[in-house]
């Protein structure tokens, strides 16, 4: 195969360097998601289980099992966004050192379910990882 140009080599470069600092701030924002669920649960704890704010219900407090699913749906969501946001931070330092580029592409994949800035993010990561260049920059690393 002959060299790449050096403008390419750069450009693809830039490339990756921009990918792996989005992708360690895409954890960044996860891990801020994460602070918002447990400020949302502690409020939702409060008032459901403040009897001030019920007195004046004629129905009277929501029933405790409403508590109870609203706390598993917060630590559901808060283990898959911990989860996401490890996988983001693997990703952005295997772009940064042009390292598995398979499992960049597999989080890019799950980045896309991620609406809207993980949508943006996963398909420029498959679009960048998917050049013929890019794949021969991994393959001289690897």
């Amino acid at each position: 195969m002959a060299p790449l140009p050096r403008d390419q080599r750069n450009i693809d470069a830039d490339h990756l360097n921009l990918l792996s600092i989005f992708h360690f701030i895409s954890a960044g924002l996860g891990l801020l998601g994460i602070l918002f669920l447990i400020v949302d649960s502690a409020v939702m704890h409060f008032i459901f289980t403040n009897p001030q704010f019920w007195q004046n219900q004629k129905g009277g407090p929501p029933p405790r099992e409403i508590l109870t699913f609203l706390i598993v749906f917060y630590i559901v969501l808060a283990v898959l966004i911990a989860f996401s946001s490890i996988l983001n931070v693997l990703s952005g330092w295997f772009l940064h050192t042009r390292k598995n580029r398979t499992f960049s592409l597999i989080v890019a994949g799950i980045n896309c379910v991620q609406v809207p800035v993980g949508t943006v993010l996963g398909v420029f990561t498959i679009i960048v990882l998917s050049r013929p260049s890019v794949r021969e920059m991994y393959q001289e690393t690897g």
